[in-house]
């Protein structure tokens, strides 16, 4: 599902739709953007520490889809050249826990190729 789309729009829509099942969004105050799909991500998120109040990123519930795309969104245009947007699921006990992650927007994507 990563977007391979050169319009922002078609970026977004794919964001729109990963928003539909998920549980929380999370942001480390830089780059990288989260979508989480399960409690099991939203309390890796808590214990990674993105719910501390004294740093720049955030890890707040989905009560709304569009209140959360606002904020992804906000996220991705302050953040840092290496920005991008992931949705995190669990795996089954055993399995890679990479497998759980999906790109949904590249990081990079949309940066001008003279831009550093």
């Amino acid at each position: 599902m990563a977007c391979t789309k050169a319009s922002w729009e078609e970026c977004l829509e794919e964001v729109r739709e990963a928003l539909e099942d998920a549980v929380s969004i999370a942001w480390d105050g830089c780059h990288k953007i989260y979508i989480l799909l399960d409690e099991k991500q939203h309390q890796k998120m808590i214990e990674y520490g993105y719910d501390d109040p004294h740093d720049d990123g955030y890890l707040q519930r989905v009560k709304d889809a569009d209140e959360a795309m606002l904020q992804i969104v906000e996220s991705f245009n302050i953040s840092c050249g290496l920005r991008f947007v992931q949705s995190v699921r669990s795996v089954p006990e055993g399995e890679n826990e990479n497998d759980g992650f999906t790109s949904i927007i590249p990081q990079c994507w949309g940066m001008d190729e003279d831009e550093d």
